[in-house]
């Protein structure tokens, strides 16, 4: 396995992000994530990733009781971060830090994170001191690396670079789909950290799973490379760039795991004709015209939806719909909305609450009524 040239503390280029993990009776199945970890490891890795909203609070505790409780401290890097809806004043930021270390049952974070740092909420953290106050804790020893995550335009993004030079890292939104794309930018914030010195982890390299599960055309052009899984070919897009520090994958079962640290174990760039091959599948994503939702579930599990609607869920089925034109796509848009007192599409009151906390920026109002046009046209008859 490669070094890390940037930290050499982290066991290659390859972390795993605990925002999707296995799920049993609505809570983290505690058997198959320690089965996850344990392989991870295993393979020669060592970065785990965290955050307080991450299933809602489910994810520290359960890496307390799948890792830390099993593994010895200097087994594993730790990585949470400080999140907007979870502080109101500088006050209120190291008792919050305590109870993160505490869930996580930890006595440090090797790395911690201004967290989704956009030009709203980065006016917050800077009223709050927040900056300052981590990097007393950065000093104090109970962080060992402060950085920042970051969903905004390129211009932000230097703008706090150069008001914060202590930061060390920086998480962005990195992917093949997103790298030209004018409303996440990933190649233009890829270069204003090129720009600060400040090496790179990429979050969301396939995009939320997007990248899995392609349109048959697209599938076929990597089946066609007879190589990797489609998720390997983006992974490895990601950790191609001289920048990247860490490529995270948010990983939910063992098939996930076992592709990815294949993948990633013995790391290779990708070459000319894959390079290809993905600006070919690019071409076909562009044509298609898909709601560009990750899933990361902030706009449900960081807002409290007057309506209950189930977001991502919809963004998924209406994506579904687009590229693949199947009758499933409305089946799995009834399930969505079976059940469990979860609004339709077209109960939307038009508050923008979460458009507030959308890291993607969406127009999320208007993409719900595109939902509802799609399916709920054939009650309304």
């Amino acid at each position: 396995m490669q070094k890390n040239p940037f930290f050499p503390e982290i066991h290659g280029n390859f972390g795993f992000g605990c925002m999707r993990l296995p799920m049993k009776d609505g809570e983290v199945d505690p058997e198959q994530f320690c089965q996850m970890v344990d392989a991870f490891l295993d393979g020669g890795f060592n970065y785990f990733d965290t955050a307080h909203g991450y299933i809602g609070g489910k994810s520290e505790t359960a890496i307390r009781e799948c890792i830390a409780k099993r593994y010895p401290r200097d087994a594993f890097l730790l990585t949470n971060k400080l999140t907007d809806p979870y502080f109101k004043k500088q006050e209120d930021i190291r008792p919050f830090f305590e109870q993160q270390l505490e869930w996580c049952g930890v006595d440090h974070f090797d790395f911690y994170l201004m967290h989704a740092q956009d030009k709203n909420n980065y006016q917050k953290f800077q009223r709050c001191k927040a900056y300052e106050t981590c990097y007393a804790l950065k000093e104090e020893g109970r962080i060992r690396h402060f950085g920042i995550s970051f969903h905004d335009k390129a211009e932000v993004l230097d703008q706090i670079l150069t008001e914060h030079p202590e930061v060390e890292i920086v998480q962005i939104q990195f992917n093949y789909v997103d790298y030209e794309d004018a409303s996440v930018e990933s190649r233009k914030v890829y270069e204003v950290c090129e720009k600060h010195g400040k090496p790179v982890i990429v979050m969301e390299p396939v995009k939320g799973g997007s990248l899995v599960n392609l349109p048959a055309e697209a599938d076929k052009i990597f089946r066609d490379l007879n190589g990797g899984s489609n998720a390997s070919y983006a992974i490895r897009f990601a950790a191609s760039f001289p920048n990247m520090a860490m490529v995270l994958s948010g990983m939910s079962d063992m098939a996930q795991i076992r592709d990815n640290v294949g993948a990633m174990r013995d790391f290779r760039p990708l070459d000319e004709a894959e390079h290809a091959a993905v600006e070919k599948v690019c071409q076909i994503f562009r044509s298609l015209n898909l709601i560009p939702c990750t899933s990361c579930r902030y706009c449900i599990e960081e807002n409290d939806c007057p309506k209950a609607i189930r977001i991502p869920d919809m963004f998924s089925s209406l994506n579904a719909f687009e590229a693949f034109h199947s009758w499933n796509s409305s089946f799995y848009y009834n399930n969505v909305v079976t059940g469990g007192g979860h609004g339709k599409a077209s109960d939307c009151i038009q508050c923008g609450k979460c458009e507030k906390v959308c890291p993607q920026h969406l127009p999320i109002r208007e993409l719900l009524k595109n939902v509802a046009k799609t399916f709920e046209k054939e009650e309304k008859k």
